[in-house]
């Protein structure tokens, strides 16, 4: 599902009512762990963590008038998505993340190419969550997007 918002607080409210808290807290999640230096915006019409054109001119590759993406996170129909951009790009994080998964959250992993599905909301693993924001810096993903990512 998308949501036509301007601002992160928008789309929250736009929310059905069992998906806005969730949202709410899985924002503040993001706001306290990651790294200093990522900035919060409206993304692909999703709530996002961007690295912004004042650290990274370049912007994203697929549309360069847009910032780097990060995380970003959604309500979609049957579930909630949490995208992180980093851990589809470094294996090292990627194995971490799935061998730490179980030991936080009852259900199995649903992973895909580019999300992490959450279908029970009350079984979203927030500390790992937590943790997986603390992992990489601005400057970590941008130096992995340019030598992984990035069409040169």
């Amino acid at each position: 599902m998308t949501y036509d918002a301007d601002s992160i607080d928008d789309y929250i409210a736009q929310l059905p009512e069992e998906r806005t808290e969730v949202m709410r807290k899985l924002r503040t999640i993001l706001q306290e762990n990651l790294p200093e230096g990522f900035s919060e915006a409206i993304n692909y019409k999703m709530p996002s963590f961007v690295v912004s054109h004042d650290t990274y001119p370049d912007g994203y590759h697929c549309d360069p008038k847009l910032p780097l993406p990060f995380i970003s996170y959604a309500s979609q129909k049957n579930f909630i998505a949490l995208y992180h951009m980093g851990i589809y790009a470094n294996t090292k994080l990627m194995n971490w993340f799935i061998a730490e998964y179980p030991k936080h959250c009852k259900r199995k992993l649903d992973m895909g190419k580019s999300c992490i599905r959450f279908k029970k909301m009350d079984d979203i693993p927030y500390d790992l969550i937590a943790e997986l924001a603390t992992k990489m810096s601005p400057q970590d993903w941008i130096d992995l997007y340019e030598a992984n990512v990035k069409k040169k």
